[in-house]
């Protein structure tokens, strides 16, 4: 897919797949689909994420312009996370990859049984 001789650390590609398949991107991205959120419903969604991490997450998907972030002005400050049209446009072949990987998580998990069974010799 690579055109030419480019170094992979500059490859648009991986460029772009690194932010996108993070830990926790995939997930906030997914939750993000269905409507903005707070930064505290967010962290109730995915209750096993710190703090420091989702905000991390929130800013790198914001830094790559698929999330928005908006600042209310109320005591103390609310903030809401949405997905821009960036992100917005990744949904459709996102959810196809995530169709994919629940289609196909059984054949996944069997390989790696076989492997682990295996050994590593």
């Amino acid at each position: 897919m690579m055109q030419g001789h480019q170094p992979l650390e500059s490859c648009p590609v991986r460029q772009v797949m690194q932010g996108i398949f993070g830990k926790w991107s995939t997930l906030l991205l997914l939750a993000l689909a269905e409507r903005p959120y707070r930064f505290g419903e967010l962290r109730r969604l995915v209750p096993d994420i710190s703090q420091r991490m989702l905000t991390q997450t929130l800013r790198d998907l914001e830094r790559d312009g698929y999330i928005y972030r908006k600042v209310y002005p109320t005591k103390p400050p609310s903030v809401e996370y949405g997905l821009t049209d960036l992100g917005t446009s990744m949904l459709t072949p996102l959810n196809d990859l995530v169709i994919w990987a629940n289609d196909n998580f059984a054949a996944v998990d069997a390989a790696r049984k076989r492997f682990d069974a295996a050994g590593t010799d």
